[in-house]
C-alpha cells in the first residue's frame, strides 16, 4: 500500500513524508523533485514550456508509476485531478495535511521554484488554497492537523496507515 500526501504547497508533504517513511520503514518519493529527475527539466521549466496541464499530466502520469508501497509527497495540485485521486485511493491511501493557509505562505513566499507563487499576489493564492482546500477534503481519504507538530502529524498518519493496513487483511 502507498501513502499519499497532498495539501496545499508548504504544507509539509515533503518533510513530513520523509518522517513518516522512516517511521513505518517505507521508500520516500517526492513527486515534484522526481518529475524534475525524469523530465531533466525544472518545474518553471516545464511550466514555462508546456504550460501547467502538462504539468498536472505528468503528476497524473508518475503517479500511477510510484504505486509500489512508498510514501509519496505530491504536488500542490497533483490531487485535485479527481481521476488521480481516485486511484491513489485505490492503489493505497491519500491524506490530507491541513495546515493553514498564513503557514504555508510563510513558508513558500518568495520561492521562485513554485511558478504559481511567482505569478500570483497573496490574496490570489489564498483564493487558490480555499478553492484547493475543498477539493482536497473531498479527494483524501483522511484528513490531519497540518498545524501541529512534524512528529504529532507523522505518527497521526502512521496510526491512520496500520489501520488501514489492519483493516485491509482482515475477511
Amino acid at each position: 500500500m502507498s501513502v499519499y500526501l497532498c495539501g496545499f504547497m508548504g504544507c509539509g508533504k515533503s518533510h513530513i513524508g520523509r518522517m513518516l517513511a522512516k517511521a513505518l520503514s517505507m521508500n520516500f518519493i517526492d513527486l515534484d523533485k522526481y518529475i524534475v529527475n525524469a523530465e531533466k527539466m525544472t518545474i518553471p521549466e516545464i511550466f514555462d514550456k508546456f504550460g501547467e496541464p502538462h504539468f498536472r499530466e505528468l503528476e497524473a502520469k508518475y503517479i500511477r508509476e510510484l504505486a509500489n508501497g512508498c510514501v509519496v509527497a505530491t504536488g500542490g495540485g497533483a490531487l485535485i485531478n479527481d481521476e488521480t485521486a481516485r486511484y491513489a485511493r485505490e492503489s493505497g491511501i491519500s491524506v490530507y495535511i491541513n495546515t493553514s493557509f498564513e503557514e504555508c505562505y510563510r513558508r513558500i513566499q518568495g520561492d521562485k521554484n513554485r511558478p504559481l507563487v511567482v505569478k500570483n499576489t497573496k490574496e490570489q493564492l489564498n483564493e487558490l488554497y480555499d478553492k484547493r482546500s475543498v477539493i482536497y477534503k473531498r479527494n483524501s481519504t483522511f484528513m490531519v492537523n497540518g498545524n501541529a507538530r512534524d512528529k504529532t502529524i507523522t505518527m497521526e498518519i502512521a496510526k491512520l496507515v496500520r489501520f488501514s493496513e489492519q483493516k485491509n487483511t482482515e475477511p
